[in-house]
């Protein structure tokens, strides 16, 4: 039997493939701590989310990080007031590729990949 994955399987997976890039993101800077990235992280206000804003601006459940393969992809959460990556507001309900150095704007906090 072969291993059949969404990556080798679908039209997404494999461009995702073409797109990813050898350069690795592992954490983001936030409050000038260092937040190690897993495999799925949630950003917002409510403290159910991995990554906690205390920031009126921000919505509960904000926005989202998800790791496929080796690349990391951020996803607004259909949040009040946008995410926005490096300064340009992300389309709602659309993966966006993250990559080492974006800023990342929920509310008026901003995240750094690295």
């Amino acid at each position: 039997m072969q291993d059949t994955t969404i990556v080798t399987s679908s039209p997404v997976g494999q461009h995702l493939e073409k797109i990813a890039d050898s350069s690795q993101v592992s954490y983001l800077m936030f409050n000038k701590k260092k937040i190690n990235l897993v495999a799925k992280m949630t950003i917002g206000r409510s403290p159910d989310c991995n990554i906690v804003i205390d920031n009126k601006l921000a919505s509960r459940l904000h926005a989202s990080i998800q790791k496929i393969k080796d690349v990391f992809f951020i996803k607004d959460e259909n949040s009040t007031n946008g995410t926005f990556i490096n300064g340009r507001r992300i389309p709602n309900d659309k993966y966006v590729k993250l990559n080492p150095g974006d800023r990342i704007t929920v509310g008026s906090v901003n995240l750094v990949l690295a």
